[in-house]
């Protein structure tokens, strides 16, 4: 009695197709591969100029054709900075603003994510639309009221000015609910039978688990507190309250721009955001990508 092997699925592929499916593996790869590295050198290109203009003369920055690289490094433009702008106090203000603004709202964006995932009341949902509505509304048609605001509690060239506004934020509500609602209930009422209150499962087990969205969150909020421009302009025309970014400015002039100052400036003004991005870049991946998968 003879036995019949039945062959396998790998055994009936002939080696001709299995280069085929290799070769084009490998194509796709390079090509991919391409890609991102094409896409790669488009989003360094503006930044590696700004380095380069940087290190230039006025004239170098200027000249037609363009110069690509300085004749000679100039490192005079860095000392230059800190002269013709009050640079060191426009720093510390740009950093006590994106800090409490941050701050702000982490706090007051989890707690409001909170209530409205977890909590039930009357007019939750009407309410939580009425948030999302906001964020229809271009920010350009909340500076009068706001400018009036500030003037009415005479906070006219101050640091609350430039706070006050961006301390909660319909969007970071938006991104803490989703989170919110991806935890197992199981695990809120577990803590309540254990006679936790509200507060104490706010602080001790829901904020832990959202920690992700906590840091993306805070970069957002950041960096959007650090490249603000509008309304510092609006709510502040004292050089020595205003953020970096609005001083920056001020090197802008009507027939001529000192080029490697502003771009010195700049450079050394993005410093901190690409440092707290680097240190908080995989928990801000994490919870861009999380969100929003449940809910």
């Amino acid at each position: 009695m003879t036995s019949t092997t039945t062959p396998s699925p790998a055994s009936t592929v002939s080696p001709l197709r299995r280069r085929r499916s290799a070769r084009g593996t490998r194509v796709g790869s390079v090509i991919t591969h391409a890609v991102l590295i094409a896409g790669a050198v488009v989003m360094i290109f503006p930044f590696a100029w700004q380095i380069l203009t940087a290190f230039k003369t006025q004239a170098e920055a200027v000249a037609v054709p363009v110069q690509i690289l300085p004749s000679r490094w100039e490192w005079a433009v860095f000392t230059e900075i800190f002269e013709v702008l009050p640079f060191a106090e426009q720093l510390r203000t740009s950093v006590i603003v994106a800090f409490v603004r941050t701050v702000g709202q982490v706090m007051l964006c989890s707690l409001a994510a909170y209530a409205f995932a977890r909590l039930r009341f009357p007019g939750r949902e009407l309410l939580f639309a009425l948030f999302l509505s906001v964020l229809m509304v271009p920010g350009q048609l909340l500076i009068l009221p706001q400018y009036e605001l500030m003037a009415t509690f005479d906070l006219l060239n101050t640091i609350p000015a430039l706070i006050l506004p961006g301390l909660f934020s319909a969007f970071g509500t938006f991104l803490l609910r989703q989170f919110f609602l991806t935890i197992p209930a199981e695990l809120e009422e577990a803590a309540l039978l254990d006679g936790a209150s509200r507060l104490r499962i706010y602080w001790s087990v829901m904020l832990p688990l959202v920690r992700p969205a906590l840091a993306a969150l805070a970069v957002i909020t950041m960096m959007n507190s650090w490249n603000d421009l509008l309304w510092p302009l609006v709510v502040n025309t004292d050089p020595n309250v205003m953020p970096i970014s609005a001083g920056l400015t001020t090197l802008q002039g009507q027939f001529q721009t000192n080029y490697p100052a502003l771009m010195a400036g700049a450079l050394l003004a993005s410093l901190p955001m690409l440092l707290v991005f680097l240190v908080l870049q995989r928990q801000f991946v994490q919870g861009i990508a999380l969100t929003g998968s449940k809910g």
